[in-house]
């Protein structure tokens, strides 16, 4: 339940082998097919597809809107992008009346590119400046009327909608284009997800959670405030729970219950903090005999780390990528794309050097 006051809620449907279908989820139409016998008890008008690893606020009225009063099939919320970041996205190109006429995944040609510009007006026609963008891109967000999609993933066994299910229905069905331009960031990347977290602690960021008309819903954990005994805070988030000493926080995020103890200090680090406080559960976790407590020891160092929950971080240690490794995996650590990224329940001995 989103509150105590609605019938909102969120049901989340993990990723299962049935009698019917032993494999995996193998992509986004697969996960959605294999979840089609949910959903065909209710038999809905329409059904809206969203993606699990965006970071946008929009509102899906207009969405839906648009795609009522196109009497469309199918209806993708698109955004503009600059020709370099065409080769990260699926590219549409769309005729005056937003209809989709061409879908092509991560193009790089430059033949291609130039083929699938969309021209200035179009942008006009919108109200979007164009800003020095000339294409635009799939946001992996779709408003699909029911029927068509039932007879879409029935037509095909592809498992991809962006790759294989959208344009094999172009010039078939009525596929249309929701332009949308606002923030946007598709953290499906280690990289994108660390940058976009740590552009929250921005003193005007360009994603607001701040922002009434627009609630982030999360369920309620009754924790209390955060607990600062004594610390030099900049651009930073602190959660409910936890408990910062004597340190050095900048352009950084310290999760629920997360323990940052003296003279420790961390810098353009997401530190996910914890699910339970050091106490006799840890009886359960089997944490061995002499392990660092939870959360970040004293006189330790961490700068441009993702610390996953329950980590245990000792005293005296470094976690600053010094040999600027771009990829690794260790036993206690991994490194991608430059980003320390310690594990969930992983214990760093004091002293270590990473």
């Amino acid at each position: 339940r989103f509150d105590a006051f609605s019938h909102g809620y969120v049901q989340i449907l993990a990723a299962q082998q049935t009698p019917e279908n032993t494999n995996w989820y193998q992509g986004t139409a697969d996960a959605v097919r294999q979840s089609l016998r949910r959903f065909e008890r209710r038999t809905p008008d329409h059904l809206l597809i969203l993606s699990g690893d965006h970071l946008y606020k929009m509102d899906y009225r207009h969405l839906l809107k648009t795609h009522v009063e196109n009497n469309a099939d199918v209806t993708i919320a698109v955004v503009p992008v600059t020709r370099e970041s065409c080769c990260e996205f699926g590219i549409l190109q769309v005729d005056k009346q937003s209809q989709i006429v061409s879908f092509v995944e991560k193009p790089s040609e430059e033949d291609e590119l130039n083929r699938l510009r969309v021209p200035p007006e179009v942008f006009d026609d919108h109200r979007i400046p164009s800003k020095g963008r000339e294409h635009i891109a799939s946001m992996g967000i779709y408003a699909f009327r029911f029927d068509a999609l039932y007879e879409a993933l029935h037509a095909s066994d592809k498992p991809d909608f962006g790759k294989d299910i959208i344009p094999s229905l172009l010039g078939k069905k009525r596929v249309f284009a929701h332009f949308f331009d606002d923030y946007w960031e598709d953290i499906g990347t280690i990289r994108a997800f660390y940058e976009a977290n740590l552009a929250l602690t921005e003193t005007l960021p360009q994603f607001n959670f701040y922002d009434e008309r627009c609630m982030v819903y999360t369920h309620p954990r009754f924790l209390p405030g955060a607990k600062i005994n004594s610390a030099m805070i900049r651009h930073s988030l602190i959660c409910d729970g936890a408990i910062v000493s004597g340190t050095l926080i900048e352009h950084s995020i310290v999760g629920l219950r997360g323990v940052i103890a003296d003279k420790a200090q961390i810098v353009q680090t997401i530190m996910m903090g914890a699910d339970y406080y050091d106490n006799a559960k840890n009886a359960i976790e089997n944490v061995p005999e002499g392990a660092p407590p939870l959360g970040i020891g004293t006189h330790s160092l961490v700068n441009g780390a993702i610390i996953d929950k329950n980590a245990r971080i000792g005293a005296n240690v470094q976690i600053i990528n010094k040999d600027r490794v771009r990829e690794t995996d260790q036993a206690n650590y991994s490194i991608r794309d430059g980003i320390v990224i310690i594990p969930r329940s992983a214990i760093i001995p004091d002293g270590t050097m990473i």
